[in-house]
């Protein structure tokens, strides 16, 4: 698919990290793009830089993602690119052992379920109510009708230590990519999934100088964190390849994530 001004976008998470480095790549090859997020002071600075559209959105709600899609077509039409990378980052064990009093304790169940809502929930919500949108829109080369990026992790085959949930959710992302592409295989729609390593996004940011370049240095080659501009690279890559379809992509520097 081409990326031009006659194409509409919409980015989840899109107000910051991967997401705000998609929204941005996108509007630089001329898409409309709406930005999807619950930072709203945030996403409504970046809609404003790439002349898009901000819509607070929690994509863990189904009412707040139809009013978001419902505001991104009124101001862009229907949209043919969606690219999916909100998400939020928990830590905890399974069950683990107070070392002072011998307590044992599991992971709380409703902190678990959150982080499935929203990074997995909240990426099936998405991809489902655009999908619909899509089918209704006439084809281009090949009847494509639209191209979708969803974000999985490298969790999702080496999670570490406390990274049960997040783990789960990201593994189920990357899951349910090929049975997506083939329930699409009729009506012209492709998916693909990226498993980003470790990047330098707000989430790392906020870590002390040293303990970035410790995780720097964990990566085999380049010995540095990945770039927000290199995932938005290969979201484009993915969009714009006709032949790229249920494939689920890691981009890590061939980091292989220690148990912890």
């Amino acid at each position: 698919m081409k990326i031009d001004s006659s194409i509409a976008a919409v980015v989840t998470g899109g107000a910051s990290g991967l997401g705000e480095a998609s929204a941005r790549a996108l509007a630089a090859k001329g898409a409309k793009v709406a930005i999807f997020d619950l930072n709203e002071e945030r996403g409504e600075s970046v809609a404003r830089d790439i002349g898009g559209t901000f819509c607070k959105v929690d994509v863990s709600d189904e009412a707040s993602v139809d009013a978001g899609f419902a505001q991104a077509r009124a101001a862009h039409g229907q949209e043919r690119v969606l690219v999916c990378c909100a998400g939020i980052g928990t830590i905890g064990k399974t069950v683990k052992r107070d070392r002072e009093t011998g307590a044992i304790s599991h992971y709380p169940v409703d902190q678990f379920m959150k982080t499935i809502k929203v990074n997995l929930l909240g990426t099936f919500q998405c991809v489902a109510k655009a999908a619909a949108g899509m089918m209704t829109l006439d084809g281009l080369e090949d009847g494509e009708r639209g191209a979708m990026v969803v974000t999985s992790s490298v969790a999702a085959e080496d999670g570490q230590i406390g990274q049960v949930a997040y783990a789960a959710s990201k593994a189920a992302v990357m899951g349910m990519t090929l049975p997506i592409a083939r329930d699409f295989m009729q009506e012209g729609i492709r998916i693909n999934a990226i498993q980003p390593g470790i990047f330098a996004t707000p989430l790392l940011a906020g870590l002390p100088e040293k303990a970035q370049e410790s995780l720097a240095l964990a990566v085999p080659f380049p010995k540095r964190l990945g770039r927000p501009e290199e995932y938005a690279g290969l979201v484009l890559t993915m969009i714009e390849t006709g032949y790229f379809n249920g494939a689920s992509v890691r981009l890590d520097g061939a980091i292989r994530m220690p148990p912890k």
